[in-house]
């Protein structure tokens, strides 16, 4: 094994000021330099704080989220063991996909309740002009995906007619911010730029329903589209810990 490397001790202002970002770094750096392999123990975490310098406190909280990934298991009687490869690699690509994923499905549970109701209210409200602009956004939109181009301009194009044809402008408004929100952060989730392509066939149903004044059909497909974001994003996440 190879020989410790000591770290040097930083004041209480430079550990206030690097928590908790630097805890991970810190923690590969450890295992790196000890040369720790899959099924090896790491140090006791009183030994890590002394060693690395950081509060007991944001080495376990890092410990637990590196265990809710799979990279290490933790048990009072075995102490904490490695069960996965780690690198600063491996680290950077696993937390950025699993926050990505985080942040994406916070942001459908928050747009879910909103696409629901104006779902709801365009089937109600919408007029036949509105109707019709409705059916031509998901003619254009179907034809788009299946000519195998770009189809999230063409996506949008057939959300904002929903929301128009709710004769209320704050669903249009605060949806596009909340996407917005999102995509001014990842603007390609996960490298996919087309995360969620295959709901897309969906969308011709939902606009029949909106169409034909089905509001629990338009609803269900509303939900079905949204839960196939999620169950996609879902298991990218798992697929990064396994």
């Amino acid at each position: 094994m190879a020989e410790k490397t000591p770290v040097k001790k930083r004041t209480p202002e430079e550990q206030a000021a690097e928590e908790p970002r630097d805890v991970p770094h810190a923690l590969i750096r450890l295992i790196e330099d000890e040369g720790l392999q899959v099924g090896d123990r790491l140090p006791p975490e009183l030994e890590l704080v002394r060693r690395l310098g950081f509060g007991r406190s944001t080495i376990r909280e890092t410990l637990k989220t590196w265990e809710s990934m799979g990279v290490v298991s933790r048990n009072k009687g075995a102490g904490t063991r490695l069960i996965g490869e780690m690198s600063r690699n491996t680290l950077r690509v696993a937390l950025t996909i699993k926050h990505e994923a985080e942040s994406l499905i916070r942001m459908q549970q928050v747009r879910r309740p909103l696409e629901i109701e104006a779902v709801r209210l365009a089937t109600r409200l919408a007029t036949p002009d509105q109707r019709r602009v409705i059916n031509a956004r998901a003619a254009e939109l179907i034809a788009v995906y299946e000519a195998g181009e770009d189809w999230r301009p063409a996506d949008h194009r057939f959300h904002k007619a929903i929301h128009a044809a709710t004769g209320n402008p704050l669903f249009e408004q605060i949806i596009d911010q909340i996407l917005k929100c999102f995509h001014d952060i990842y603007e390609t989730p996960f490298g996919k730029p087309h995360l969620g392509q295959d709901s897309i066939p969906l969308h011709r149903p939902l606009a029949d329903a909106v169409i034909a004044g089905d509001e629990d059909k338009a609803v269900e497909f509303t939900e079905r589209i949204i839960d196939m974001v999620c169950a996609e994003t879902l298991k990218i996440a798992e697929a990064c810990n396994d």
